[in-house]
């Protein structure tokens, strides 16, 4: 008895001795836990900090206002006012000769080719929708705000400091002086940037816009979720509940959680061989794209779906079947009702995994220059991720700033679908 005793106490005596050492090793687990979170957290602030510093610039763009007068000699000759005769008339003579109103002190030829570049090439274009959409407006003289050259909006946000010497700008000094003498009569602003959001793309970065590619992007997540939603819920419901326990059934859920872990590009491929080559689908379509990202998204669907279908209790099975339903109708009406949160939450993980994806889309023509806004799936397109890397590799100073501003708003919607995910997951969930 003593002996036993004895053993215990001794047994106490050395688990004493070692909570000292236990409790530091277990605090400085917990240190490196919340080291490793903290310098996590520090790298996001700097890469947001860096986005951001650089992008937001780009939601604003430099005006300059005209006193446009649309002489109809130079508009309308013949009198007519014809839609054809309006649509290849020369703008840019009536944005030149209001240049040359207000510095009427320019004569020089040298002189007057710096003094026109200070204004976008887009604002003839403008013009030229203003008239279309409102000929009455020829013989009139209007005070119109049209976009200025990028490098001008460069100078105006500071990205190009005016005190360098002039060989290392674009902008000459003279230039700069035209346009202080603008800024002094308040008719050199920076505006909110409506273009950024409504053009395509373009060769000019401040008539340059994400439409185009935001339009392309939805037409192909559109595509993508009609093809892999269904199909994805339907294979996650026949391998959990109907399929039967073999070793071809084994050899399609190990092929299925293979392919998750696929890189990206390899669908692209896939796309590439099949889709366009072998079929003939249009380049560069969102039809593709879709077809593409599908195939991408489909195995993390499945997956998905099954955890959800997994997270139904049994009892909710068994009870079903137990008052006399059939398999489909315990399947139909008890088990996905329930699981109907977690599918939603995958398939829109899945959908925000396709959005951000460029390497499939390079693969399949979606990396071309398009200015035009598509209309429907079969039209050639781009991804907002294959605009940013367009945007990426130009060499325009401007460029770097509508690069960062596009990637605000991809994160933006990459944020809002994960955000809308969880809510449906909080809203729909059970618990048990």
């Amino acid at each position: 008895m003593n002996k036993s005793a004895s053993s215990r106490t001794k047994t106490i005596d050395q688990v004493k001795a070692s909570l000292p050492k236990r409790h530091l090793s277990e605090k400085l687990f917990r240190s490196m836990g919340l080291i490793s979170i903290m310098i996590s957290l520090m790298f996001l602030f700097v890469l947001f900090y860096t986005i951001v510093s650089k992008g937001y610039t780009a939601f604003q763009q430099t005006f300059i206002q005209l006193e446009v007068n649309f002489d109809e000699q130079l508009l309308n000759p013949a009198g007519t006012r014809q839609p054809d005769a309006l649509s290849t008339a020369d703008y840019s003579s009536l944005v030149k000769v209001s240049l040359s109103k207000q510095f009427p002190e320019v004569t020089n030829r040298n002189e007057k080719r710096l003094l026109y570049s200070l204004v976008s090439t887009g604002a003839a274009y403008q013009l030229r929708k203003r008239v279309m959409d409102n000929p009455a407006l020829i013989g009139q003289t209007q005070q119109v705000w049209v976009p200025a050259d990028d490098e001008v909006d460069m100078l105006m946000k500071r990205h190009i400091m005016r005190d360098v010497p002039e060989a290392e700008r674009r902008l000459r000094d003279v230039q700069i002086a035209w346009l202080d003498q603008l800024e002094a009569k308040e008719k050199l602003t920076l505006k909110f940037n409506t273009a950024f959001f409504t053009n395509g793309d373009s060769r000019e970065p401040e008539l340059a816009g994400i439409w185009g590619a935001l339009m392309g992007s939805i037409y192909t997540l559109i595509v993508t979720l009609i093809l892999s939603l269904p199909m994805g819920v339907a294979t996650a419901v026949y391998l959990e509940e109907f399929a039967p326990k073999n070793k071809w059934i084994d050899l399609i859920e190990v092929n299925i959680n293979n392919l998750a872990a696929v890189p990206s590009i390899i669908f692209g491929l896939l796309g590439l061989a099949v889709f366009i080559n072998f079929m003939s689908f249009p380049r560069s379509a969102p039809l593709v794209g879709g077809l593409v990202l599908a195939f991408m998204t489909l195995p993390t669907i499945i997956i998905a779906s099954r955890g959800a279908l997994k997270s139904v209790p049994p009892s909710i099975r068994d009870a079903a079947l137990g008052v006399g339903a059939s398999k489909m109708q315990t399947v139909y009406f008890h088990v996905l009702p329930i699981a109907i949160p977690g599918m939603l939450t995958g398939a829109i993980i899945g959908m925000a995994r396709a959005l951000g994806e460029t390497a499939p889309l390079l693969m399949i023509g979606m990396v071309a220059f398009i200015v035009d806004i598509p209309s429907d799936i079969f039209d050639p397109a781009t991804a907002l991720p294959v605009q940013i890397f367009l945007w990426a590799d130009s060499p325009e100073r401007a460029f770097v700033e509508r690069t960062s501003a596009a990637i605000i708003v991809l994160l933006g919607f990459l944020f809002a679908m994960n955000a809308l995910a969880i809510i449906l997951r909080k809203k729909f969930e059970h618990r048990w």
